[in-house]
């Protein structure tokens, strides 16, 4: 038996992680600007990480959601309070789309309607719900398909209300900035008048953080740049730094239900443990200052290379978009300067490195990249 092969693989071993640094199976270190995708979040193997893991795995792995588990009590503690929603609901589940899936079933219970406006270029996930207000037709299978979603052109407030205002919609769901898309921004207008049209006609606002959450953008939430809050919102990825784990923050006009959601899996000991080090890491370190402020010494270096048609996004989730493909100068970073680096359709490199990336590292891509390019 070997994998199902449904990646195109770089010809790395991966074998060990330091920080902002990984290292292959022949030794040699790379600085890594993608952090898994947007997943190592405080950084590869973090001391106190490993500690509070390793010592939760001394004790219990696992048991089910049928028994008290305090640890889950304190991760929402402590989430809410770093996220300012220490009035919401957490529930615990193990990926993004599962999530999202969760969120919009949560918000069609909640309001009896059954349908759920996208938008262009939006990814929520691969499972059935989520594939289907993702606007990539080449994920959807034949048993997908649904007449339940439309897509609305992104930051078009104009169509948005003129769906939303028939009032048979469930839920908007909307990435705080968009990842696969290109890391595309919504404007804090379009976010604050998407906003007031949903309490107006009733409809739940999911805001899918799953990628933009937990620091990554400068705030703990891309959409609080906005200054608005949400009715549902989705964070997965920098939740457990590399622990499969996810979560669904639930506002307090929602009422449970005992059986309508539920999980095997989620919020386990394990997952518990890795997740409240992420937080008290984020804290102590003060990596959203630190997200903000590295990324905009970034983003304002690289406005002024050569090539780049346009830069975009908050904090540590930079997408540059350049005048021509990238592939081949993507290879070259990685394979002669040693540089892990995202991308998003033929002509646009991502950057989503740990949140502990200092200036110092910044300064020797800033050096390697000009030199690629």
């Amino acid at each position: 038996m070997k994998p199902f092969d449904v990646y195109s693989l770089f010809d790395i071993n991966v074998v060990k992680g330091r920080g902002c640094h990984v290292y292959d199976d022949k030794g040699n270190e790379y600085l890594d600007l993608y952090g898994g995708h947007a997943v190592i979040s405080v950084g590869h193997c973090h001391p106190y990480y490993v500690q509070k893991v390793t010592e939760q795995l001394n004790l219990l792995g696992f048991y089910s959601n049928s028994v008290v588990n305090k640890l889950q009590d304190e991760v929402a503690e402590k989430l809410g309070e770093l996220s300012g929603y220490p009035d919401y609901s957490l529930f615990l589940i193990n990926s993004g789309a599962e999530a999202n899936e969760n969120a919009i079933k949560l918000a069609s219970f909640h309001n009896g309607r059954d349908r759920v406006l996208s938008f262009g270029k939006a990814f929520h996930g691969r499972t059935s719900a989520t594939v289907a207000v993702t606007d990539i037709p080449a994920y959807s299978a034949p048993v997908n398909k649904t007449n339940h979603v439309t897509f609305a052109p992104f930051n078009d407030i104009d169509f948005a209300r003129k769906e939303l205002e028939t009032g048979t919609y469930s839920s908007v769901i909307i990435e705080g900035l968009q990842g696969v898309g290109g890391v595309q921004v919504p404007t804090i207008g379009f976010l604050q008048e998407l906003r007031k049209i949903c309490t107006k006609t009733g409809t739940v606002l999911i805001l899918d953080e799953i990628q933009s959450g937990y620091g990554r953008t400068g705030k703990f939430f891309a959409h609080q740049y906005a200054d608005i809050q949400a009715d549902l919102i989705t964070v997965a990825k920098g939740i457990g730094n590399g622990f499969p784990m996810a979560g669904v923050l639930i506002h307090p006009m929602f009422k449970a239900v005992k059986g309508q959601l539920g999980t095997t899996f989620g919020g386990n000991h394990l997952a518990c443990s890795a997740a409240i080090a992420v937080l008290d890491i984020l804290k102590a370190e003060n990596l959203i200052e630190n997200a903000a402020q590295v990324g905009g010494y970034l983003m304002d270096e690289l406005q002024k290379l050569p090539g780049i048609k346009e830069i975009r996004g908050y904090g540590l989730m930079i997408g540059i978009e350049m005048n021509e493909p990238i592939k081949e100068k993507r290879a070259k970073l990685l394979y002669e300067e040693k540089i892990f680096t995202g991308a998003s359709s033929t002509n646009i490199f991502r950057l989503l490195p740990p949140l502990t990336l200092t200036k110092e590292l910044a300064d020797e891509f800033l050096e390697k990249f000009k030199k690629v390019i």
